[in-house]
């Protein structure tokens, strides 16, 4: 029956690649079919299996995300449950089955047309992400376009999984009530059972340095909004914590240097937030600004009140006692991100992924506690140029469309 599915998948597309050539009521026929067999395949498949095992041994928090740097499954069991986990993982890691393949692909495609299609932000930020990034993927949508997801078919689903999801592109980090020697040889137990695969292919694309600004507007039955973003270095970069310094001291909380002068005094905008590193971090990525502007005020007007700001940045060293403040709250929030099992747990997956070593965590506080106020500058100066950002406004539609 799945592979049926998969003729009648693959019968359609050709249908529809026709365009305005293709019989419609082939396409139907096709259609009738692919939901009958979908429908009868499915009395086979004993649905949540995984689920329902986790939670019969007290599992909680099963999950999955998808980021533009990797993709994460975690679950929280009873540290004597680490070997089912073990067995079971390396078990549908070794024997993949898309039975509900065409099912899933509808999810995701529900999930694109809601959150991207639908969404006036979800469009913004997918329209400003093409237009910042012209050669590197994170200017692709992290979902996928919707022609792509429509047309994705099982061989091409198994070839990504043979290609990523292999040993030497994994890393597991078990935190918890575990003994370390008894914890490896499980893992080598069962994990060691995965075939060796070749190194997955890595992304070597360079995004050009940004020669120019550049712009990019959508028009929505919405209200207005504001992102500016500026090229930045990846994580690894020496300039990193600085960059999570300048988001803190713009924009944490109700002191903070935007939220005081442009929401609470200039009365400018009703809402402004930044983002250290958008949207990722294995690669360099942007510095976003963000804003709402308040009524009758315009984008326009929060536009240049931003720049206003960040000239500020470049131009006035940072108080001692208010950067102190600032580097206590980065470190805070730093320490506060270890209290978890599963904070730690991602901690150290991403230290080791991205930073290429788990202890890098443990100079964290350390690179923090160094900044100073000329850093913040010299930062400033450097990335926050006309030259380096891209700028993308939420306007209202036109009355006459």
């Amino acid at each position: 029956m799945l592979a049926r599915l998969d003729e009648l998948s693959q019968q359609m597309s050709e249908e529809k690649e026709k365009g305005d050539a293709a019989d419609q009521a082939k396409l139907l026929q096709l259609q009738e079919e692919f939901t009958r067999v979908e429908e009868e395949a499915g009395q086979y498949i004993v649905s949540e299996a995984y689920s329902k095992i986790m939670e019969e041994n007290g599992g909680v928090d099963l999950n999955a995300s998808t980021s533009r740097d990797a993709t994460e499954y975690f679950v929280s069991l009873p540290a004597n449950r680490l070997e089912l986990w073990m067995m079971l993982e390396s078990d549908r890691l070794m024997n993949i089955v898309p039975r509900e393949f065409y099912k899933e692909r509808s999810v995701v495609m529900e999930e694109r047309r809601m959150r991207t299609d639908a969404s006036p932000m979800g469009t913004l930020v997918e329209q400003f992400l093409a237009t910042a990034f012209i050669a590197h993927p994170y200017g692709f949508p992290g979902i996928g376009w919707a022609s792509d997801i429509e047309n994705i078919t099982v061989p091409q689903l198994m070839q990504f999984y043979d290609t990523y999801y292999a040993p030497s592109n994994m890393t597991v980090a078990i935190v918890g009530d575990i003994q370390a020697q008894e914890t490896i040889r499980l893992a080598e137990k069962y994990f060691g059972q995965l075939p060796a695969k070749p190194a997955a292919p890595k992304i070597r694309t360079i995004e050009p340095a940004q020669v120019g600004e550049r712009r990019v507007q959508v028009e929505w039955d919405a209200n207005p909004y504001l992102l500016i973003g500026y090229h930045r270095p990846d994580v690894r970069h020496k300039d990193d914590l600085v960059f999570d310094v300048i988001s803190f001291l713009l924009s944490n909380g109700r002191t903070s240097q935007l939220y005081r002068h442009l929401v609470e005094e200039q009365q400018i905008a009703a809402s402004v937030d930044t983002a250290a590193t958008y949207p990722g971090q294995k690669f360099p990525s942007l510095f976003l600004f963000v804003g709402v502007p308040l009524a009758p005020h315009t984008l326009e007007e929060l536009e240049e009140a931003m720049y206003a700001e960040i000239e500020q940045l470049k131009t006035t060293p940072v108080e001692d006692k208010e950067l102190q403040k600032v580097i206590n709250n980065v470190e805070a929030s730093f320490i506060n991100s270890l209290a978890s099992n599963e904070g730690l747990a991602e901690n150290l997956t991403f230290s080791h992924e991205v930073l290429g070593d788990w202890r890098a965590l443990e100079r964290q506080i350390e690179q923090i506690k160094a900044i100073t106020a000329e850093d913040v500058m010299r930062v400033a100066k450097t990335y926050f140029t006309k030259e380096n950002r891209t700028v993308a406004w939420l306007v209202k539609q036109s009355e006459e469309e």
